[in-house]
């Protein structure tokens, strides 16, 4: 984990051996000052040269000058070590976030995902920092000052070293109680954040519901919960910091009793004893720091573990070595004997086989919970088959690269998402660097020119977290609006039109048959109205394709098609 860890800093060795350089020489100067002050009391004051003395003063202030200008690089130049690399850490997570599959999402909370992106990675901001400098000056003072202490007076310096196995052992101990305490911190964070996310992006159903104070209560365990740990964290640190404060002063008042008679038996000077006095406190600050940073590097250490966690985490979904490029799809899609499953040992499809031959329209209907959707999500490879292969233009989709083939698949789902942006942001998500006038194209096709004509800002008008500001059929046809600007050549219409009213179905229906001419599509839909004239229509039950046929033969048939179609059956033209 270590070596995992140094790694973040070869990007900005350069900083680091600055910032580390100017912490040495600024502990360097930390351990003259004890120095300083012996040679001024015995040697200065008997020789009582006011010139000598002021000379040594104005030396003196220098040398806390330069020391003043390293500190100022050290917080400075040290936090933007530790800020670096926290971005780099970011940016990297991030990016392996997006790479993640459908699958993990399934499972995942994403509350405790933006406290790992955001929080954990602070904290490990802090220690990257602080780490090796505080750890290598803090042993370099450490035995600095005891070699200084020991040229001074050998058997006081001995008396000072009996508390340090003590130290050794509280740091040791307690720093490990504070590693666990923390990272269960972090957990309860995540379950915190979780709690506060669900609870704020549902409020229309809590409050549709008067569940305020339900969410209240279930938002208190948690709170509670969070408190209680970080209250457990903090006990500890208090009984660390508690023992190392009376031991040290213990060992203060120790030496400065002995050192006491050692000055009046003559084996020290007075000069001797105040500057041993102070190498004391030198000698304990790194502990000192030491003890400070037990608050400090278990939360960097339990966030780097879950950092490295979720790092660890391999998409399901992933281009395999020899994956190439897709070239311009025809759009050939073969279902070749194809099992699927999420996580449930119940197969989701059995035996699915379908061909749609390029530029053919084939719609999937059936009861709710029969597949047709989760056989959609296999074309883009959102999943992976458990048996069985899907193959575009003759090639597996797993020889191709998800990039290549995404970027010809277009995908309109009844779950529309639209980011918090403007208008135009979320049409151009489509094919990003779009210019004004295939925006505006692809706005016409879409029918959302009297919505832009009534907006304050036209596309630029902000729609706000997840297109709130927009109806349903209105998030619909932006989502349409940005398949047209993609214009790919394999379609997905999950239930494309679903949120909007007949007379602009009908426009919309109309513009996607437009769209749909020498292009793929696989369309779900629920009302049969919508795919009478498609080349093909796929029935489909409790995941097995039943039926296959044109909108007449189907009827023809006066199986489950026609059961499915009811009294609502619109004729074929």
């Amino acid at each position: 984990m270590l070596r995992q860890f140094m790694s973040y800093y070869r990007p900005y060795a350069g900083l680091f051996w600055l910032d580390f350089g100017c912490a040495v020489a600024s502990g360097l100067l930390e351990l003259a000052f004890p120095l300083a002050i012996t040679g001024f009391i015995d040697r200065l004051l008997p020789l009582g040269d006011w010139g000598l003395t002021v000379l040594a003063a104005i030396a003196l202030i220098c040398v806390y000058a330069v020391n003043t200008g390293l500190m100022g690089v050290v917080i400075y130049w040290g936090h933007k070590l530790g800020i670096n690399i926290e971005t780099d850490m970011r940016k990297r997570a991030f990016a392996h976030l997006t790479r993640l599959s459908w699958r993990w999402y399934d499972r995942a909370k994403t509350g405790k995902l933006v406290a790992r992106v955001t929080r954990d990675l602070e904290e490990i901001g802090e220690v990257a920092h602080h780490g090796p400098e505080d750890l290598v000056v803090a042993v370099m003072t450490f035995a600095g000052a005891f070699a200084l202490m020991m040229a001074l007076h050998v058997e006081l310096a001995l008396i000072t070293a009996v508390i340090v196995p003590l130290m050794v052992w509280l740091v040791t101990v307690y720093g490990a109680r504070m590693t666990r305490a923390w990272h269960e911190i972090y957990g309860r964070v995540g379950a915190f954040n979780v709690r506060l996310e669900e609870a704020l992006g549902g409020i229309r159903v809590v409050q549709a519901f008067a569940n305020e104070r339900h969410e209240e209560t279930l938002f208190a365990a948690d709170n509670a919960g969070y408190r209680k740990t970080k209250l457990d964290a903090y006990r500890i640190m208090a009984v660390s910091t508690a023992i190392h404060y009376m031991g040290l002063r213990l060992v203060q008042v120790v030496v400065m009793v002995a050192g006491a008679g050692y000055v009046l038996s003559g084996s020290l000077s007075t000069g001797g004893f105040v500057g041993f006095l102070l190498l004391v406190g030198v000698f304990f600050r790194p502990l000192e720091k030491i003890a400070a940073v037990v608050e400090t590097y278990p939360k960097g250490i339990a966030g780097f573990r879950r950092y490295q966690e979720l790092l660890s985490v391999e998409p399901d979904i992933a281009d395999a070595p020899e994956a190439r490029e897709a070239p311009a799809l025809k759009g050939e899609i073969v279902f070749d004997r194809v099992d699927f499953s999420y996580d449930d040992p119940l197969p989701v499809l059995h035996d699915i086989s379908l061909r749609v031959a390029p530029g053919q329209t084939v719609a999937l209907v059936g009861p709710s919970g029969a597949g047709k959707s989760s056989m959609m999500a296999l074309v883009p490879r959102f999943y992976d088959p458990s048996g069985g292969q899907i193959r575009i233009d003759g090639v597996p989709l797993a020889d191709l690269t998800l990039e290549s083939l995404r970027r010809q698949i277009g995908l309109v789902s009844q779950d529309v998402f639209l980011f918090g942006g403007t208008l135009r942001e979320n049409i151009a998500y489509g094919r990003l660097g779009a210019t004004e006038e295939e925006i505006r194209a692809a706005v016409a096709l879409a029918r959302l020119e009297d919505l832009v004509a009534t907006l304050p800002e036209g596309l630029d008008t902000v729609v706000g977290e997840r297109g709130v500001r927009l109806s349903g059929g209105q998030r619909q046809r932006v989502a349409i609006a940005r398949v047209f600007l993609k214009d790919p050549p394999v379609l997905l219409l999950d239930e494309a039109t679903s949120a909007l009213d007949t007379e602009t179905e009908r426009e919309i229906q109309a513009a996607l048959a437009r769209l749909s001419e020498g292009r793929t599509v696989l369309v779900i839909a629920h009302r049969l109205s919508t795919i009478a004239h498609a080349d093909l229509i796929a029935v489909m039950e409790a995941g097995r394709i039943v039926e296959t046929g044109t909108h007449a033969e189907l009827l023809a048939l006066g199986g489950a098609y026609r059961r499915l179609a009811g009294e609502a059956v619109v004729p074929a033209a």
